[in-house]
């Protein structure tokens, strides 16, 4: 399928004005299949030629003004259109076919009572799965959708539906908006009502799922319209949609959609088992981001694909700032810093990596587009944004982007016009600070250097790299009733320039005992700490009295572990001292997720990486001798120490009897945890496994069964698993990515050796059959990074230059074997 690329886009936009589709679904057809029938209203504004895209399973009949069009004529997933100037009609009928691998249209049948569920995700260039479209961001039109399900069906769309009687659906006509943000969802929802500010609000789910979230619903609803009014008060713009509508869909590729009047999220946020606290507030950060898009990608939408900055990097710095804001939730930077920052200097540090806001020529179609969405483009992309606020101001800040929603509401606009905005309110350089922001890609990093003389002290800040800084400056002194505690001083800030060493700072009385460039995380940038304040922070970390401080070290520390400067045993010993004092349980969980995912899995091999999980597992206990049940930390530590046992004998005794001492007990998600680890471990069977099935057959027990035979130390279940994953097609994208995440385990390397050299050949197949969704689980999930070793770098390496890698596949492969590659490093210098 060719991708659309940048030049057809800005040709066709020259030629076309699309005013209205009128699009018919019925989805009564069959279980493979459902009917499609658009048409669309456009003036052509000179004589020219042009094309329309599908990706029909079968095309029945074009006409173009009445007159009727070969389907033969159908190239791939371009129909060429011949056209005069003036008005004209398109009306095209196909069969399309459902997808099971959450692009196009969605088909889902829940294992637990056997109902089915239809929802679309049009995103990039999917809207051809569904219907026949022009289908680019800046050619908006008005849609108008009816839908034929079965009876006791409820269908939901973009606008209010309205029942018509024997499973029809008319759904509202949608203002001005792209062909991507289209969305429907159909089946026998489970729904909660209500009303805000005048528009019904919803929030809908499977019925399987309909105890969870009637449990939870007021808390969204909470957040929901928290968020709402909130942005009303930031916002001149209102709210430009006729209603809101919250479905949690299965098998969701993406954490949400912001489809306008029906954001789709995947239903894990519906939770059937105890969370943290921190994972209530990721949910309602996921909320925050999503109404966020109503705003920021669909009243004022990208122009092209390089600006996909514009949607996501103010969603995702809204959604943060404004749950901090309006909610309960208020340490939400803390958990940006630690738990998501990261996925963007990781990303920053990568031969894949881009600016934020790539040149124009860097995004040349629709697939290198696709390739974008990363820890780029949201998490350094907000970043980015919370530094400009910090430089400019909030006050200046906000009505620049008030000045944008009103200069291209329900219309499409580029970096160029948001920044003229912006230096529309404020005497600052905007321009200048974008040059040097969000068009150049790599981590600065800023080095303090501290000298003493009589009752002085100076800082001068060594850095490297090309971006100006507003930072605040964080000093700490040893409390004298507490060695283990840390007390601020006057709070300072700093602007450094954009190249080289920053003049010195001449401060008088003693020098702290903490010196902390980038104290509260304003900036983006890697910080390293002088000698002197590294030997405090080792020893009194958890004395800090703030989180998002306290988060700024820890990722300092994680910084340094990665580019080779601290061994990481020496990460495991800071976190064995500091971590069980630790109250912030982001803090817990993101430092936890590293030490076991990065450091025991990759970074430590043999022997050290026993040791590793050792620690882990004493740092874990320790935690739990330390908190009660319902405390974050704790539930946080029993999933750790889970999966870091190295014998079976506590796991089998907590699954027997049913809960951890003093809590928590098992619910269905941590039985099915110990059930994977004992699995890995060697220590559970087929038939186990089989009998927990029984106990939990939903689809998330379903995937729980899926993970626990893939991880069994057995060459008959691996070959199952491999065959499963590679050899057929029956795998839906969410059991694809449990197979493949139970298949590949560190402490199974002869077992899985001989399917090294079936990886690569096998992923790439795949990944040209299947599409960039099961192409990306199977880099991401099921890339052979526990056979980390230069044989699996080479193999990998030289897979890169096979003439049918698809763009999806080549990039995921380039992050892993960079990672790869760091990690040999990493074991290198600490060998």
């Amino acid at each position: 399928m060719p991708a659309l690329t940048r030049d057809e886009a800005q040709t066709r936009a020259r030629l076309l004005d699309v005013h209205h589709y009128d699009i018919e679904l019925d989805l009564t057809t069959g279980d493979d299949h459902f009917r499609s029938a658009t048409t669309i209203r456009f003036t052509a504004r000179t004589a020219g030629t042009t094309f329309v895209e599908l990706k029909p399973d079968t095309l029945h009949r074009v006409t173009l003004d009445g007159q009727p069009l070969d389907p033969a004529a159908l190239d791939d997933n371009r129909l060429p259109l011949t056209l005069t100037p003036g008005e004209h009609e398109l009306h095209a009928e196909a069969d399309m076919r459902y997808s099971r691998t959450g692009e196009g249209m969605h088909r889902f049948t829940d294992p637990e009572d056997g109902e089915t569920y239809l929802y679309t995700q049009l995103f990039m260039d999917d809207v051809q799965r569904v219907f026949t479209a022009f289908d680019q961001p800046d050619l908006k039109a008005v849609f108008a959708l009816t839908v034929t399900a079965p009876p006791a069906w409820t269908v939901l769309g973009n606008g209010i539906a309205h029942p018509l009687g024997d499973g029809r659906w008319r759904l509202a006509e949608t203002p001005l908006i792209s062909t991507y943000l289209v969305a429907v969802a159909a089946g026998p929802w489970h729904s909660v009502r209500t009303e805000h500010d005048g528009r019904p609000f919803g929030l809908h789910c499977r019925r399987s799922l309909a105890p969870y979230l009637d449990a939870d619903a007021e808390e969204i609803l909470g957040i929901t319209r928290a968020c709402y009014d909130r942005y009303h008060e930031k916002f001149t713009e209102p709210y430009p949609f006729d209603s809101y509508d919250q479905a949690f869909v299965p098998e969701f590729n993406a954490g949400a959609m912001e489809n306008p009047g029906l954001v789709t999220f995947r239903d894990e946020f519906v939770y059937r088992s105890a969370v943290t606290d921190t994972e209530r507030q990721t949910r309602a950060m996921v909320v925050a981001h999503e109404m966020a898009h109503m705003w920021f990608g669909d009243l004022v939408t990208l122009q092209w694909w390089d600006d996909i900055w514009l949607n996501e990097s103010f969603a995702e710095y809204m959604g943060f700032q404004t749950l901090t804001e309006a909610t309960a939730f208020r340490d939400t930077w803390t958990d940006f810093g630690v738990g998501r920052k990261g996925w963007g200097y990781d990303a920053d540090q990568r031969p894949s990596t881009h600016a934020v806001a790539p040149h124009p020529d860097a995004v040349p179609d629709t697939a290198s587009a696709l390739l974008n969405f990363d820890g780029i483009s949201y998490a350094k992309g907000a970043s980015a944004l919370r530094q400009l606020v910090a430089w400019l101001g909030e006050k200046d800040f906000l009505a620049g982007i008030n000045d944008h929603f009103t200069r291209h509401r329900f219309g499409n606009a580029t970096l160029a016009d948001f920044l003229d905005s912006l230096a529309r309110t404020t005497s600052r350089d905007v321009h200048t600070w974008a040059a040097h922001w969000l068009r150049t890609t790599g981590v600065d990093t800023l080095t303090p250097q501290v000298t003493t003389a009589d009752d002085q002290w100076q800082l001068t800040v060594d850095h490297d790299g090309t971006r100006p800084h507003h930072i605040a400056l964080g000093l700490y002194d040893h409390d004298p009733a507490d060695p283990t505690r840390l007390v601020p001083r006057e709070r300072a800030e700093l602007d450094l320039p954009a190249e080289g060493t920053a003049h010195p700072l001449t401060l008088t009385g003693p020098r702290p005992d903490l010196l902390l460039l980038n104290d509260d995380d304003l900036t983006y940038a890697k910080v390293r700490l002088d000698p002197a304040s590294w030997d405090t922070a080792l020893r009194a970390l958890s004395g800090l009295p703030e989180p998002l401080t306290r988060a700024v070290l820890w990722n300092a520390a994680r910084d340094m572990v990665r580019d080779g400067e601290l061994a990481p045993t020496a990460y495991l010993d800071a976190a064995r001292t500091h971590l069980p004092h630790e109250t912030d349980n982001a803090l817990v969980q993101g430092v936890l997720s590293f030490a076991r995912t990065q450091i025991a899995d990759l970074y430590l091999t043999g022997t050290a990486r026993t040791q590793a999980l050792a620690t882990l597992d004493a740092l874990c206990r320790d935690i739990l001798d330390r908190t009660t049940p319902g405390q974050g930390p704790r539930l946080t530590a029993v999933r750790a120490l889970v999966s870091s046992a190295t014998t079976p004998t506590t796991l089998r005794t907590w699954l027997d009897a049913g809960t951890v001492p003093d809590g928590p007990a098992l619910d269905p998600e941590l039985r099915w945890r110990i059930l994977a680890r004992l699995a890995v471990l060697g220590a559970t069977d087929h038939t186990e496994i089989d009998a927990e099935l029984t106990r939990d057959p939903s689809a998330t027990g379903r995937e729980g069964a899926a993970r626990c035979h893939a991880a069994l130390p057995d060459p008959a279940a691996k070959e199952a698993a491999w065959h499963a994953m590679f050899a057929t097609d029956d795998l839906s994208n969410y059991l694809f990515t449990a197979t493949a995440t139970g298949f590949w385990q560190p402490e199974q390397r002869t077992i899985l050796t001989p399917y090294l050299t079936r990886y690569f050949p096998d992923a790439t197949a795949l990944a040209a059959r299947r599409g960039p969704a099961l192409a990306d689980a199977a880099g991401r999930y099921a890339f052979p990074l526990a056979l980390a070793d230069d044989t699996t770098l080479s193999l990998g390496e030289e897979s890169l230059h096979h003439p049918d890698i698809t763009p999806a596949l080549r990039r995921k492969l380039t992050d892993q074997l960079d990672d790869l590659r760091r990690a040999l490093a990493i074991r290198a210098a600490h060998a």
